[in-house]
């Protein structure tokens, strides 16, 4: 898995991930973009890629498209439309994209042409983060465990629950 940090000007969403998957048919990967806000590191994406591939290995995957799959671990949450806030939306913002297969390399090579480059993954603002999982600052301050290791259980708790 290879990850793609950037900001992003997004006119039509429906475009933008259409472009995200001609670039993964051609590579042969799947493309899923966050918005960068909601994703708490680097850990929490490769644990829903690693989720996400081993659900299409058991054939226990929920939707049809591996990076739908990524979306679903991701945001911990078995509905698509409830995942989709963690995707991108119109307007300006910072994404992180995750590109997984065997092209990934050049894939997130042309995913970076859609990018200005910038640094993501490192936002002061956990607010998204604590609505979007249901983490309280109580619940933090309970455990040795950092933000990403809640949000990684979170991710892992899916499969629990399909």
């Amino acid at each position: 898995m290879r990850l793609v940090e950037g900001s992003a000007s997004v006119a039509d969403v429906n475009e933008f991930v259409a472009r995200l998957g001609d670039i993964g048919d051609e590579f042969d990967c799947a493309i899923q973009a966050f918005d960068a806000g909601y994703v708490a590191g680097r850990a929490h994406l490769e644990s829903a890629v690693e989720h996400a591939n081993r659900a299409f290995e058991r054939g226990e995957n929920v939707a049809r498209d591996p990076a739908v799959e990524i979306l679903l671990y991701a945001a911990g949450r078995r509905q698509i439309n409830q995942a989709l806030e963690m995707g991108v939306s119109e307007g300006e913002q910072d994404v992180v994209v995750a590109v997984d297969g065997e092209g990934e390399t050049a894939a997130s090579a042309a995913v970076s042409e859609l990018l200005t480059p910038e640094d993501t993954l490192d936002a002061s603002d956990r607010e998204p983060i604590f609505e979007f999982f249901s983490i309280s600052e109580r619940e933090l301050a309970a455990t040795t465990a950092s933000l990403t290791d809640i949000v990684r259980e979170r991710v892992a708790l899916l499969e629990v629950e399909k």
